[in-house]
C-alpha cells in the first residue's frame, strides 16, 4: 500500500505541476491576481506530494519491501540501515524521484521568499519551472517509477552495488543534485525575464543568490564525489576525466561565469546578453549531464541506467527545452537595450576576460566528452578521449583565468588603472616568487611546477591583498582599520575567501599530481617495503565478516624515520548476492598529505599484492573546495544578497519599478 501511496502522490504532483504551467501565464497575460496566485499556492502543495511520494520510497527501503522492483534490485535485508536509506538514490529510478523532489523544493522556495519579485514576473518564473517539472515527472511516471511491484514478492534482494556501499553516497549525489537542478531556477528566472522583458539590474539582483545557492552546492558535490572515488575505487586518484565527472563539471564552470557576469549587470547594468545567455547554458549543461548518465551511451562506474528508450525520452525534453529558450534567447536578445559602457581595463573588463575563458574551457571538455560519442553514432568508429586532451586544452586556458583572478576583486568599475593595481599587487608577487624560490630550493627541477606554486600563492595573496586594501590594513591606524573591516560587506569578505580557497586547491593538485609517489609490491608477512622514509611492514592478514559481506584485511606497521607512527588495515571486501567485491583503501593523514595502502589480489603462496602512494599536500585539494564553499556561504549571509530579505517598503517600490518591461 506504501507504494501505490508514492506514486498516487507523484501523480497528483504532476497534476499540479500542469496547472501551475498553464494558470500563472495566462493570469500575467491578463494581469489576472487571482490566476498568477494560483502559482504560490501550487508550488508548495507540489513540493508536498513529492516529499510525500520520496517518503514512501524510502519506507519501502528500510522496511526491505521487496515486492517493490525497485527495493529488490538495489537493497539486501541485511544491510545498514544508513546504507538502505542511500539506497533510495542509489540507482537511476530513486535518483530521479530525487531530482524531482529537489526541482519542487526549489520551486517551494521560490513561491515562499521570492515576495520581492512583481506578481507577474514571480508567476512566469513558477510557470516555466513547471514546465520543466512536468517534463521529468512524465519521464518518471512512463519510463522510471520507482514503485513497480513484482508478480511475487522475493525472500531477498539482490543488494546494492558493493561501491555505493559507502557514507560518501549518503551526501555527494543530493549535493550534486541540489547544484544540478537548483541552476533550473537561473534557467526559468532566464526565460521569464525573456518572455516578460524584465532583463536589468534587478533581474540580476533577484537570480544572484539563488545561482550561488546551486554553484556551493555544486562545488561540495563534485569535491565530495571525487573525495569518495579517490578513496573507495582503489586507484588511488581524485580526478580521471571521465565523461561524467565532466558532465558536473561543465556546469559548474558556466556557472561560476554567470556568478562573475551577473556581478556587472547588478552593479552596471550591462552584459545582458552574457547573463542571459549564460543561465540559459548553465541548466543546458546539467540536463546533459542528466542525459549522459541515464540514457545508456555511456559505460562508468557513475551511470546508472542503460535503456535507450529513457535515453530517448531525456533527449527530446533536451531538444525542447533547450532548443526552445536557445530560440527564445535568439528572438528577444536583439530587443535589449545597451547596459553601460566601461573601458576594457576595468573590472567590467576583467570579469568579461574571465567569462571568456571560463566558457573557452568548458567549450573543450563539451567537445572532449562528446565528440567520441558522435563520432561512434555517425562512423561507428570507437576512440577514447582522456587526460592528455584535456590537460593538454583545459590546463593552458586556466593559467591565464589564475592570472587576472587577483586583479578583478582591485579593478574599479568603468575605467581602472593597470599600472597602479599592479603596484598594489606588488607584496602578491613577492610572495608568488618566494613560493618559486623555496620550491625550486627544495625540490630542484622541474621549473614547471615550482611556477604552478608561485601562481597558487599568487592567487592566495591576491585576496588577502584585496582585504587588506580595503581595509587600508599597514596604512590606518588600527581603531580606524577594525572599523572598516566591519563596514566592509560580507560579499567582499565572501568572494576573497572563494578566491583564496582557489589557490588552495591549486597548491594540492600541483602537491599531489607533480611529487606523488607510487610503489606497487607483493608482500609476505613481516616483509617491508619503504616510500619516502616510511616503512610499511605487512603483519599479515585477517579475515572478518560484516553485515552483508566478507571481507579480508591486511595489518600494517607504519614507520617514519624508524618510528612507530600508526597503523593501517585496508582489506578486500566481497559481497556474496553480488558476486562482486570492493577494494577498501586504507589512508594515513600526516598535516595536508596521506600516505595510501590498498591491497591486490592474494597469491597461493600468502603473499599480498599491495599499493602504496605517498601523496603530498592532496587534502589541500577538498579543503581549498570547502573554503570555496565557506566564501560563497559568506556572501550569501549578507543583507542584500540574501534570500527573501526584509526590505523597506520604499526599497520595494524602487525596484518593482525597476522591473519593468525593457523597451
Amino acid at each position: 500500500m506504501i507504494a501505490e501511496i508514492g506514486h498516487f502522490a507523484l501523480v497528483l504532483a504532476l497534476a499540479l505541476a500542469i496547472v501551475q504551467s498553464i494558470a500563472p501565464l495566462v493570469g500575467a497575460r491578463r494581469n489576472d491576481a487571482a490566476l498568477m496566485g494560483i502559482a504560490g499556492i501550487t508550488a508548495p502543495a507540489q513540493a508536498g506530494f513529492v516529499a510525500l511520494s520520496f517518503a514512501a520510497l524510502t519506507a519501502c527501503y528500510v522496511t526491505s519491501d521487496f515486492s517493490v522492483a525497485n527495493v529488490f534490485e538495489n537493497s539486501h535485508s541485511t544491510m545498514p540501515l544508513v546504507y538502505k536509506i542511500t539506497s533510495v538514490w542509489g540507482n537511476h529510478e530513486g535518483s530521479m524521484l530525487l531530482w524531482v523532489f529537489i526541482l519542487s523544493f526549489f520551486g517551494a522556495l521560490v513561491a515562499f521568499f521570492a515576495r520581492n519579485l512583481p506578481p507577474s514576473f514571480k508567476a512566469t518564473v513558477l510557470a516555466v519551472q513547471a514546465w520543466v517539472a512536468v517534463a521529468f515527472y512524465l519521464f518518471i511516471l512512463m519510463t522510471s517509477s520507482p514503485f513497480a511491484r513484482l508478480a511475487e514478492a522475493p525472500f531477498e534482494g539482490r543488494d546494492l552495488n558493493p561501491i555505493l556501499q559507502d557514507f560518501g553516497l549518503a551526501v555527494h549525489p543530493p549535493m550534486l543534485y541540489l547544484g544540478y537542478v537548483g541552476f533550473s531556477i537561473s534557467f526559468s528566472f532566464a526565460v521569464a525575464a525573456l518572455i516578460e522583458g524584465r532583463i536589468n539590474a534587478a533581474w540580476a539582483r533577484f537570480v544572484r543568490p539563488w545561482t550561488l545557492v546551486a554553484w556551493m552546492c555544486l562545488t561540495l558535490g563534485i569535491a565530495m564525489g571525487s573525495y569518495w572515488a579517490y578513496y573507495e575505487l582503489g586507484w588511488g586518484g581524485w580526478w580521471f576525466w571521465d565523461p561524467v565527472e565532466n558532465a558536473s563539471l561543465m556546469p559548474w564552470l558556466v556557472g561560476t561565469a554567470l556568478l562573475h557576469s551577473a556581478v556587472v549587470m547588478e552593479k552596471r547594468e550591462a552584459l545582458k546578453i552574457w547573463t542571459v545567455l549564460l543561465a540559459i547554458l548553465t541548466f543546458s549543461l546539467s540536463l546533459v549531464g542528466t542525459f549522459l548518465v541515464r540514457s545508456g551511451v555511456l559505460t562508468s562506474v557513475h551511470t546508472f541506467a542503460s535503456d535507450p528508450s529513457r535515453g530517448v525520452f531525456i533527449l527530446c525534453i533536451l531538444i525542447v527545452f533547450i532548443g526552445g529558450a536557445l530560440a527564445l534567447f535568439a528572438w528577444r536578445a536583439p530587443l535589449l537595450r545597451q547596459g553601460g559602457l566601461f573601458a576594457p581595463v576595468s573590472r567590467e573588463g576583467a570579469l568579461v576576460l574571465n567569462n571568456l575563458f571560463i566558457v573557452t574551457a568548458c567549450a573543450t571538455v563539451f567537445v572532449g566528452t562528446l565528440y567520441p560519442l558522435a563520432l561512434e553514432a555517425v562512423t561507428g568508429e570507437k576512440i577514447s578521449v582522456g587526460a592528455p586532451f584535456f590537460n593538454l586544452t583545459f590546463g593552458p586556458l586556466f593559467i591565464p583565468l589564475l592570472l587576472i583572478v587577483p586583479f578583478g576583486p582591485l579593478l574599479a568599475w568603468k575605467r581602472a588603472d593597470l599600472a597602479g593595481v599592479s603596484q598594489r599587487l606588488g607584496g602578491a608577487f613577492v610572495v608568488a616568487l618566494l613560493g618559486i624560490g623555496a620550491t625550486l630550493a627544495l625540490n630542484g627541477q622541474p621549473v614547471l611546477p615550482a611556477l604552478g606554486v608561485g601562481l597558487a600563492m599568487f592567487v592566495m595573496a591576491g585576496a588577502v591583498t584585496d582585504i587588506v586594501e580595503r581595509t587600508s590594513l599597514l596604512r590606518a591606524p588600527l581603531g580606524t582599520v577594525m572599523q572598516r573591516a566591519r563596514g566592509l560587506p560580507r560579499s567582499s569578505w565572501g568572494t576573497a575567501l572563494a578566491h583564496f580557497g582557489l589557490g588552495v586547491s591549486l597548491l594540492g593538485i600541483i602537491g599531489e599530481t607533480q611529487w606523488g609517489a607510487e610503489r606497487i609490491v607483493t608482500l609476505k608477512p613481516a616483509e617491508k617495503v619503504s616510500i619516502r622514509n616510511y616503512d610499511f611492514i605487512f603483519d599479515g592478514s585477517v579475515n572478518r565478516t560484516g553485515a552483508n559481506y566478507r571481507e579480508t584485511v591486511a595489518k600494517f606497521t607504519v614507520r617514519h624515520n624508524r618510528e612507530v607512527i600508526g597503523v593501517v588495515e585496508p582489506s578486500k571486501r566481497t559481497f556474496p548476492s553480488r558476486g562482486s567485491s570492493t577494494t577498501e583503501a586504507a589512508l594515513m593523514t600526516r598535516g595536508f598529505s596521506q600516505l595510501y595502502v590498498s591491497l591486490g589480489d592474494q597469491n597461493a603462496d600468502g603473499s599480498l599484492a599491495v599499493r602504496i602512494y605517498h601523496k603530498p599536500m592532496v587534502l589541500l585539494i577538498w579543503l581549498g573546495a570547502v573554503v570555496m564553499v565557506l566564501g560563497g556561504g559568506l556572501s550569501l549571509s549578507d543583507r542584500r544578497l540574501r534570500v527573501g530579505a526584509p526590505r523597506s517598503a520604499k526599497s520595494h517600490a524602487k525596484s518593482s519599478a525597476s522591473m519593468q518591461p525593457a523597451e
